[in-house]
C-alpha cells in the first residue's frame, strides 16, 4: 500500500475516533456517550412507551415542520393547526436533517408526557 492510501485509511481511523460512538451509529450497542440533552447521551436511552406509530408519524411531521426554516410551518405546529400535508410544503434544500430528528424526540418526550427529559444541570457556583 502506497503512503497516501495509508495515510487517508489512518485519517479516517482518526476521525472515527474522534467522533466516538456516532461514528458507528448503526450499530445499536454503542455507549451513550454523547452530550446528556441529545439522542447520543442519556437522554437517547429513554425507551419510547405508550405511543402508536401513528403518534411516532406525527411527531416526524411536526419535527419536520419545526425544522423547515419556514415561519408560517412552524407556527402551525405551536397553534396546534397542523396537517399532515403540510409535509410537502417544505423546501427541503432548507432543512438540517438532524434538527428534524431532535424535533421529532421532542415532540414524542411531549405525547409520553417526560418533556424535558433532560439531566437536572448542576450549577457550580464559583462566586462565593
Amino acid at each position: 500500500m502506497d503512503k497516501g492510501k495509508r495515510f487517508n485509511l489512518m485519517l479516517n481511523k482518526a476521525f472515527k475516533d474522534i467522533q466516538g460512538s456516532t461514528a458507528r451509529s448503526n450499530d445499536r450497542n454503542r455507549p451513550y456517550d454523547g452530550q446528556p440533552h441529545t439522542d447520543a447521551g442519556i437522554r437517547g436511552a429513554t425507551l419510547v412507551k405508550g405511543l402508536t406509530f401513528r403518534d411516532i408519524k406525527d411527531c416526524f411531521v411536526k419535527g419536520a415542520l419545526l425544522a423547515s426554516c419556514d415561519e408560517e410551518l412552524s407556527d402551525l405546529v405551536r397553534d396546534n393547526d397542523w396537517l399532515q400535508d403540510d409535509i410537502y410544503r417544505i423546501d427541503w434544500k432548507n432543512v438540517d436533517p438532524i434538527a428534524v430528528a431532535q424535533n421529532m424526540s421532542v415532540e414524542m418526550e411531549r405525547m409520553m408526557g417526560i418533556y424535558p427529559n433532560v439531566p437536572k444541570l448542576i450549577t457550580n457556583n464559583d462566586s462565593e
